[in-house]
């Protein structure tokens, strides 16, 4: 399904107060991807795809509606210019790890009435810790819509090569801060970037002074690599970055995560 622009897009918005969430308008236009969206794994299968939204470890606790299947999809640009970026950092001794590519809009919906629960708080402890939830809006740490349903945005990280095994998440698990140091947050198999993915707090902004040594220059690597492969950082999440050249700059996307919604090959 394609949706149309109707407001400003909340992953690409300047430090300073965000728009609360508005209505996108749905136009009935099918329920399957353009021609020029692909699987990543299919561009290169080397990055290591792991995605939260698809599993119960995220910070609304349980999937999220619109990812049946954990799978990154995105517009060929986007994924052919990772491919350069994944090059470019096993040449550093790196490997790409993402965690959120394509959203359909149905997820950011499913966000906002998550959002607008006061009482559903089974995450904070883990992903919120430090923010009231009536502020993830305002605070620019949710958008809607969001640049992730145009197919060019996506969130990830660097890991080690080989990479560690990363630990098993099970709901009712006891939870750990993600601004907790690397020894105790979760453990994914990704390098210290001083806080854990999708961590609501100004600690994840990505130049925050308080992040340094090892930590801060994690981060200005994966920013080095991503911009120079054409991404662009979303400053207040040190994970969200998006192809500048994209495909579909105007446009909002809700066909599901899943092979199914890709046409035929």
């Amino acid at each position: 399904m394609l949706l149309a622009v109707a407001a400003v897009d909340g992953c690409q918005r300047p430090p300073g107060p965000a728009p609360r969430p508005s209505a996108v308008t749905p136009s009935p236009t099918g329920v399957t991807a353009p021609a020029d969206f692909v699987l990543l794994s299919e561009v290169d299968p080397s990055i290591a795809v792991d995605i939260r939204y698809a599993t119960a470890h995220n910070f609304v606790g349980r999937p999220v509606d619109g990812y049946p299947e954990p799978l990154c999809l995105l517009t060929r640009t986007a994924a052919e210019a990772l491919r350069r970026v994944q090059t470019a950092a096993r040449a550093q001794g790196r490997s790409l790890r993402v965690y959120d590519c394509y959203r359909p809009q149905r997820a950011v919906d499913d966000f906002v009435r998550w959002a607008q629960d006061p009482a559903d708080q089974r995450m904070k402890a883990e992903f919120y810790p430090g923010v009231d939830k009536s502020r993830l809006f305002d605070d620019g740490y949710l958008g809607a819509p969001t640049a992730h349903s145009r197919g060019s945005t996506l969130d990830l990280t660097l890991e080690p090569v080989p990479a560690p095994p990363g630990a098993t998440f099970t709901p009712g698990q006891p939870l750990v801060a993600c601004t907790a140091p690397a020894g105790r947050r979760f453990a994914d198999g990704g390098v210290d970037m001083g806080t854990g993915f999708d961590c609501f707090d100004p600690l994840a902004h990505t130049d925050d002074p308080r992040v340094t040594g090892t930590p801060r220059q994690n981060r200005h690597l994966l920013r080095r690599l991503m911009e120079q492969g054409g991404f662009v950082n979303y400053d207040r999440e040190w994970w969200h970055y998006r192809y500048a050249d994209e495909p579909y700059p105007n446009m909002y996307f809700d066909f599901p995560v899943a092979v199914s919604s890709l046409p035929p090959r």
